[in-house]
């Protein structure tokens, strides 16, 4: 069963792989997506193989791989960045969406229409002028929380499947947050990363704690856990945005321990985006920042380095295909 690679580029929009990362193609202008759109972020859900979301600089855009085109999907999220979004693992029609300056908007159908959630978020940052939400994620514990990052305004928490949102986080070491992950290890950890580090609450995210890392640096970026749940997860760690080198940690004990997964040659930014899979978890890809591209075919034990290299990534994803 071949799989569909994707990576989405700030300015050369989404290219796509059908051989795990032998050989790419990027669609023309006439597939629906201009060609030089800025991609921040990218869903898939697996109750709908072939099909896949992008959030653009203009908009929502839908792929579908049996006719190769994407279809821009009106709303007022034409209005904004789309930098993050998520699908509900039990209801593919609920998108969550976050966008620059820091909004959430919440769709029931599909994309078909978006609803403001209900939230404060600061409107003004010191770095990117309009704060941003960086991440969103469903909590595999409570199917009705979600968990956002905003840079720069700390974590926030919905209990109602996304509709309103309360800043939560206290003691986290900077509010400039970039990534988050729950992670199950007979109880719940909340882990958010940051331009100073590592932060975990072992609490529901009601306080966070920082976690040092044994590591030249401690900016950190992205954190997921594998996609089997066996207790390896993975974090992006590098010298800056976009940096100039890092390394790819790994840990086998729901991140309570780091080790170096020893990323072959020499990198060119801060590693930036991890995409697994559980139809098949020993299938990992990680990219840098400036475009570099990596392959795990056993689960993160060793890797590959691919002879494709992008610019900007800003997002990656993989899913079977039917």
């Amino acid at each position: 069963m071949p799989n569909l690679l994707c990576v989405g580029t700030a300015g050369m929009s989404v290219w796509f792989s059908r051989d795990d990362g032998e050989t790419w193609i990027r669609p023309y202008i006439e597939s629906g997506l201009y060609l030089e759109a800025r991609v921040w972020a990218l869903s898939a859900h697996p109750k709908r193989p072939g099909e896949v979301l992008a959030g653009t600089d203009s908009g929502l855009y839908r792929w579908n791989e049996g006719d190769q085109k994407w279809t821009h999907l009106p709303s007022v999220l034409d209005e904004y960045d789309i930098w993050a979004m998520a699908q509900a693992p039990d209801d593919p029609d609920l998108i969550v969406v976050g966008t620059q300056p820091a909004h959430i908007f919440v769709s029931t159908d599909g994309g078909k229409s978006f609803t403001p959630a209900q939230g404060s978020f600061a409107d003004a940052c010191i770095f990117v002028g309009k704060p941003r939400v960086t991440q969103i994620i469903f909590d595999p514990v409570d199917k009705d929380t979600l968990w956002a990052g905003v840079e720069i305004d700390g974590v926030h928490r919905s209990t109602d499947r996304g509709r309103t949102w309360k800043k939560v986080g206290q003691g986290i070491n900077s509010e400039d947050i970039h990534g988050l992950a729950v992670i199950r290890n007979g109880s719940k950890l909340v882990y958010a990363t940051t331009n100073r580090g590592l932060n975990l609450s072992r609490d529901n995210g009601e306080t966070f704690a920082f976690q040092e890392l044994d590591s030249p640096w401690q900016y950190t970026r992205t954190i997921v856990p594998r996609a089997d749940g066996d207790a390896t997860v993975f974090l992006t760690n590098g010298n800056g945005p976009p940096g100039s080198t890092g390394r790819l940690l790994r840990s086998t004990d729901h991140g309570a321990h780091w080790q170096d997964a020893n990323l072959p040659g020499e990198l060119n930014s801060t590693p930036w985006t991890v995409a697994t899979h559980p139809s098949n978890p020993k299938l990992i890809f990680v990219c840098s920042n400036l475009g570099q591209l990596f392959r795990s075919t056993d689960g993160g034990e060793t890797w590959t380095k691919l002879p494709r290299e992008f610019g900007e990534v800003r997002s990656t994803i993989w899913q079977p295909l039917p």
